[in-house]
């Protein structure tokens, strides 16, 4: 049987310790899980209050077109991505300049969560390993702990967490409907607004480690690009290592988009 991983360890003993928790979910979500019964199975798992690592990227978006608005001459390299940043700020150390200083959606999650909810441990859970460096060392003062999709998935399996029709009225605590889309490359510049208000050769946006390289060696000459949107794995977050679906990226990319446009018209109530 195969070695469970320190973090699933961690969740598992602050379960069975009955600490408070809350789960903070990636937007990526959808291609894995279904909604609302994921958030009824986190629920039911312990955790007393589940949110949208959406409603972080919001806070993102806007401080992003704050920044653009008041230096509207600025370049900039924006990512969730902890891949990218770790990627520039070792191999590219000349584009430091560029990146923008916000912090990542699952990290601007954090602090709205230790400030609502300051008795409960947050637990993000998301398609990405990388982001356990994220939040082990980047903004270990947070106390995030990481699971990947299939780390919860085990989980669910450990404590025998299964279907219950009761999940299917569930709903999230805190909510970020404008960001769903955040997970697919190009979900950044679409939902703040970048790809309406510039032209095309102003921005860019970019996923998969082959075309991330190039770009990147060639920024600084392309004067004319003013924001590159980038992603390490290909199409985006959907193809994190810790996801588990093996369908396609176009496959993945429609779950995001149909679980967007099924609650599009919910937004305020989820």
């Amino acid at each position: 049987m195969e070695e469970k991983s320190v973090d699933i360890k961690k969740v598992l003993e602050l379960i069975e310790s009955q600490e408070k928790l809350v789960a903070m979910i990636a937007p990526s979500f959808p291609v894995d899980f279904s909604y609302p019964e994921i958030v009824g199975k986190l629920k039911r798992l312990g955790f007393e209050f589940v949110v949208e690592v959406s409603l972080g990227a919001m806070e993102v978006n806007k401080k992003l077109l704050e920044l653009v608005c008041e230096n509207p001459k600025k370049r900039y390299i924006t990512s969730p991505c902890p891949v990218i940043v770790r990627l520039i700020r070792q191999k590219y150390p000349r584009l430091v300049k560029f990146l923008t200083p916000n912090p990542s959606p699952m990290i601007e999650t954090a602090k709205i969560v230790n400030q609502k909810y300051p008795e409960h441990k947050p637990v993000f859970i998301g398609p990405c390993i990388a982001k356990k460096l994220e939040a082990s060392e980047d903004y270990p003062e947070l106390g995030v702990i990481v699971l990947t999709y299939r780390e919860l998935s085990e989980i669910f399996k450990e404590k025998e967490i299964k279907k219950n029709e009761k999940d299917f009225f569930a709903s999230f605590d805190l909510i970020g409907p404008k960001t769903r889309l955040y997970p697919i490359s190009g979900g950044l510049s679409q939902s703040a607004g970048i790809t309406e208000n510039m032209v095309d050769e102003e921005y860019d946006v970019i996923s998969g480690i082959e075309r991330v390289l190039k770009v990147l060696d060639e920024f600084e000459a392309n004067q004319r690009l003013k924001i590159l949107d980038i992603l390490n794995c290909d199409g985006g977050c959907l193809s994190g290592p810790g996801v588990i679906s093996k369908l396609s990226i176009d496959k993945k990319r429609e779950k995001i988009i149909t679980h967007w446009a099924s609650t599009a018209s919910n937004q305020g109530k989820d």
